[in-house]
């Protein structure tokens, strides 16, 4: 007799979730449903609520490491920070201070530590540390909206839709690092987002999958910890009564997919009794001289978060700070205009910025990890009658460092009211190549949509932008 089990990916191909990795097993969910894929876990794992610690493993399991190259790999993680909301090109990295008033804003350039190079004075720290990065200011965003979708997926044809299909099923970067590269140690998620709000500043998997979905950062201090009452001798015996289960399974005609789920428990129980993902996402275990260093502020703690993530092993990681935190409209709106609203963050960025970037080349993370800052499009480049800047998609620009990006150098540039591209266009396919290349993923190379279709990893005429390495 064989049991029907059914592991249903995610049928809509919607990019959030409505919790995260964990919510299967949250307190109070209904875990039995025999014939489903929890039959054998809730069978395997009682009493371990609030943990879905083996659908994490199964979606490291299936990394397929036939679309690797055999190029040398530049970057073992990538840390995509997230300026939601679009940040403002004229007011940080792209100044035009011979621009009439209107235009040019109200903040003045200053010079950097590379000749030639000049950005906003309110980041002195960026300015100090130019060698190490690499600005971007011909990024197209015509294809964005305002939504982390197309930046995140680096594909023009993924776009928010607002019909429960955004995205158009296409992945995001961090869900391709997971499926096709995977944790740089085992036992460790491939793909981690720390955002307040997934839902607004995330984007997943597509139709990749549930299961190269990110985890929710946020949410997981804690749900890798023993919990309460529960000793390792308890959850070895639950171990033995696993493999009781296992001669089971021997007399019955199981389905491979759910002789896999009880290799994931297993996984399971040796993630938690290592301690390995509670240690990395517990910052206290951090001195009070570094969290001091990184700041109390939320873009500082998700900066010590996301370097111990990559220390522990952690592929890709996609941190916000706060949603929409960088649409400076004018001062009639939450976020304020660029004089009240723009002027307090930049110094707070430029810390964290700098300090996260300092800590990984002091502890000798810096050569292996990419790290990117974006948003979603740019800004207008007249002021509103409120002393903002409204979206504009034609250009924006963005930092890069780390993982073998030559710092110190511009890339592109835009026309005199800082508009418009002038020269060195590159498209969101690019840097998703860019992006590939380093991770040592194929960047054309193919995912399987469903029905089977060959789907291109970067869409259109793209390739690796040249003079980041």
């Amino acid at each position: 007799m064989s049991l029907p089990v059914n592991f249903p990916d995610n049928p809509h191909g919607r990019h959030h979730q409505s919790g995260s990795p964990f919510s299967a097993f949250a307190p109070g969910s209904d875990l039995i449903q025999v014939g489903s894929r929890r039959w054998f876990l809730q069978m395997g794992m009682a009493g371990l609520a609030g943990l879905t610690v083996p659908e994490l493993l199964k979606q490291q399991a299936s990394a397929a490491p036939q679309a690797q190259t055999n190029q040398r790999v530049q970057a073992k993680s990538v840390i995509m920070i997230w300026l939601s909301g679009g940040p403002s090109q004229l007011d940080t990295w792209d100044l035009k201070p011979q621009a009439p008033r209107e235009i040019r804003g109200p903040f003045n350039p200053i010079s950097t530590s590379v000749n030639g190079i000049e950005i906003c004075e309110h980041l002195p720290k960026q300015a100090a540390m130019m060698d190490k990065f690499a600005i971007i200011r011909s990024m197209d965003a015509s294809s964005s909206n305002h939504t982390p979708t197309t930046f995140q997926a680096a594909n023009p044809k993924s776009r928010r839709t607002n019909d429960n299909r955004d995205g158009g099923g296409y992945p995001s970067m961090g869900s391709v690092a997971a499926k096709f590269r995977g944790p740089n140690v085992p036992g460790m998620p491939g793909f981690v987002a720390l955002a307040d709000s997934m839902v607004a500043d995330i984007y997943g998997a597509g139709h990749l999958g549930h299961r190269y979905e990110p985890l929710d950062g946020m949410k997981s201090a804690g749900k890798f910890g023993m919990p309460a009452g529960v000793q390792a001798s308890r959850l070895n015996d639950r171990n033995d009564l696993r493999r009781q289960f296992d001669q089971l399974r021997k007399h019955a005609d199981l389905s491979s997919d759910l002789q896999l789920q009880d290799r994931y428990v297993q996984e399971a129980y040796d993630m938690v009794l290592s301690g390995k993902v509670a240690k990395a996402f517990d910052v206290n275990r951090e001195s009070a001289q570094t969290r001091e260093k990184y700041g109390k502020h939320s873009f500082g703690q998700k900066s010590l978060l996301a370097r111990r993530l990559v220390e522990a092993g952690v592929t890709f990681i996609t941190m916000s700070d706060a949603w929409g935190h960088w649409d400076h409209h004018g001062d009639e709106v939450k976020w304020g205009g660029i004089e009240k609203g723009l002027k307090p963050m930049l110094p707070v960025f430029d810390h964290g910025i700098t300090t996260l970037v300092g800590d990984l080349e002091e502890r000798g993370l810096l050569d292996s990890t990419l790290v990117l800052v974006l948003g979603e499009f740019g800004r207008g480049p007249v002021l509103t009658k409120t002393n903002g800047r409204g979206h504009w998609t034609p250009v924006m620009s963005m930092l890069a460092a780390g993982a073998g990006v030559p710092g110190g150098q511009v890339i592109g540039a835009t026309d005199r009211r800082g508009g418009e591209i002038a020269e060195r266009r590159v498209g969101p396919g690019d840097l998703g190549a860019t992006v590939f290349k380093k991770l040592g993923i194929d960047p054309y190379g193919h995912w399987i949509k469903p029905g089977g279709r060959p789907t291109p990893l970067v869409e259109g005429p793209s390739g690796p932008i040249a003079e980041l390495g």
